[in-house]
């Protein structure tokens, strides 16, 4: 399995009227535990583009524990466990500084050609690292 993490700060703009961080902000936390996980592996997701492929979401599942609120510092726990084809899985735990789970979520998204729009392999050099990093146990 490959596994990362990654800490955000809770911005206040990134709370709602009760204090906590609105639903709908957790979305972009978990884009970032993604594309970091990508840039930790040697790949940043830019490479992907320039080389003509795109990730759109496909699939977003999130199960909210806790609330995380201003000023919380969060660490965004990031995981591939299957190695991926056409379609990409991110597992995803977002836990505040004591340790709370706050957060559970899986990500699908789809590699595709920028200029078809349709569903490719993803790149042979990215899934080669992945499956090195999942094999090895990383």
């Amino acid at each position: 399995m490959l596994t990362q993490e990654f800490k955000i700060r809770v911005r206040y703009s990134e709370t709602d009227q009760m204090g906590f961080v609105y639903y709908g902000n957790y979305a972009a936390y978990l884009e970032v535990g993604r594309v970091e996980t990508l840039r930790a592996m040697g790949y940043p997701y830019k490479e992907l583009e320039d080389k003509g492929i795109m990730l759109p979401v496909v699939n977003l599942t999130i199960n909210y524990k806790k609330p995380a609120v201003y000023d919380d510092l969060l660490t965004i726990k990031t995981s591939v466990r299957q190695i991926p084809s056409v379609k990409i899985i991110f597992e995803s735990e977002i836990f505040n500084a004591q340790g709370d789970l706050l957060v559970e979520a899986s990500v699908t998204l789809v590699f595709i050609d920028a200029t078809t729009k349709k569903p490719v392999k993803g790149p042979v050099d990215l899934l080669e690292k992945i499956t090195s990093y999942i094999k090895s146990g990383n």
